[in-house]
């Protein structure tokens, strides 16, 4: 076999089309969030009203997992996915043309419910991808819905200063309709599926998940590292802010891209799956984790330290939560978008809890109740990871 062709074509062209529409999309999330005050100003509201805008995407981002996602297990994926892209079109659109701040929320709740291409196209990708081969496939799709996290900031930012904040959403609208163009002709031709009434299909995302004996067990532990991210890198704009940093949003935001090494080094760790070090590298990956945090209490006013803390801790990060969706999506059977579906709203359940905590537990105890925090979560997971190795290695 071709090493640019993996089993039912999934080329090395397909693959990059995956990750950069997976970036697209999961960049829909972040375009708001450089410019609050910017929007604030534009349409008349609190800095406070216009932070919601974020929150109401992610909100609609999590439904839009629940609701949409599982339907890649029963409908025709190239028909599907360049739907699901051109809805999300015109949710950016309103965005765009948004005449007060209401019509914007509301945009922004529709662009958060439609924005879920690539939690559909993983699963595809795994399917398509001989055995050998999907570990790596899927981490790289991971990685370009990794960057476009980290850099729909910086580009967000960039496009608002140049054009106005309502061009970001413009663009990102033209960029989904030709995408969904593309993935309608890419997306290979796959035999029927059975039917599922939707209620049943909704529900059987749990049924899914207990049918599998490891697969609560992986899930668990990627929400545990993804909770730990998100608290490490809210409390982190805390403490740059505060002295001896003292540092501007700016200033703090130029930090993300230290992050971006995390983001590519997660296709890597695809690859461990692949050669049957899934299991071993969890294990290895938490503990960096937790070391990084030790290092970044330990380092907490030097920033070269804490920048290499950041590249470490995002790698490790990045690879628990490759390392986890690969292998529920090596599991056979027909249910692949239901997993990919439990895992993803988990690890977004932990993510909100992690941000959630962050301030509270700033104001109680600083960074050494952040650091200390985390590594007790990291501490659970890696006892999750001990009890249940044995059911684990037969996802790997």
């Amino acid at each position: 076999m071709s090493h640019t062709t993996t089993a039912e074509g999934m080329t090395r062209a397909r693959t990059l089309t995956f990750a950069v529409a997976g970036g697209l999309a999961v960049g829909n999330l972040y375009w708001a969030q450089p410019l609050i005050e910017t929007i604030a100003s534009s349409l008349r509201v609190s800095s406070a009203s216009a932070a919601s805008l974020v929150t109401v995407t992610q909100i609609g981002y999590a439904i839009g997992i629940f609701l949409v996602v599982p339907l890649g297990d029963v409908l025709n994926r190239r028909r599907l996915v360049p739907v699901v892209l051109a809805v999300s079109a015109l949710a950016l659109l309103g965005a765009a043309i948004a005449p007060n701040f209401g019509v914007l929320l509301a945009a922004l709740g529709g662009v958060g419910l439609t924005t879920v291409s690539a939690q559909i196209l993983s699963p595809l990708a795994a399917e398509l991808a001989a055995p050998d081969q999907r570990g790596k496939i899927v981490g790289t799709i991971a990685s370009g819905a990794l960057i476009g996290v980290l850099l729909s900031r910086t580009v967000s930012g960039l496009i608002a200063e140049a054009l106005g904040w309502r061009a970001i959403y413009v663009l990102a609208a033209i960029l989904a309709v030709a995408l969904a163009i593309t993935l309608s002709r890419m997306i290979p031709q796959q035999p029927k599926r059975e039917p599922i009434a939707y209620h049943r299909l909704l529900g059987s995302v749990f049924t899914e998940v207990a049918r599998h004996p490891a697969a609560a067990p992986t899930i668990v532990i990627s929400a545990a590292g993804f909770a730990v991210f998100s608290l490490f890198w809210t409390s982190l704009t805390y403490l740059l802010t505060a002295p001896p940093f003292s540092y501007s949003v700016g200033q703090i935001g130029l930090l993300g891209l230290a992050g971006v090494a995390g983001a590519l080094g997660a296709r890597r760790a695809g690859s461990f799956h692949d050669r049957g070090w899934s299991v071993r590298s969890t294990g290895i990956a938490l503990a960096l984790i937790g070391v990084s945090l030790v290092a970044a209490w330990v380092a907490q006013s030097s920033i070269i330290a804490l920048i290499i803390v950041i590249v470490v801790l995002d790698l490790a990060a990045q690879g628990n939560l490759v390392l986890s969706q690969t292998r529920l999506l090596s599991l056979p059977g027909a249910g692949r978008s239901r997993l990919n579906t439990a895992v993803v709203v988990s690890n977004f359940i932990g993510g909100a809890v992690g941000s959630a905590i962050a301030g509270p537990l700033w104001a109680s105890g600083g960074w050494t109740a952040i650091t200390g925090v985390g590594v007790g979560i990291i501490a659970l997971a890696l006892l999750v990871w001990v009890l249940a190795r044995r059911s684990l290695a037969n996802l790997s």
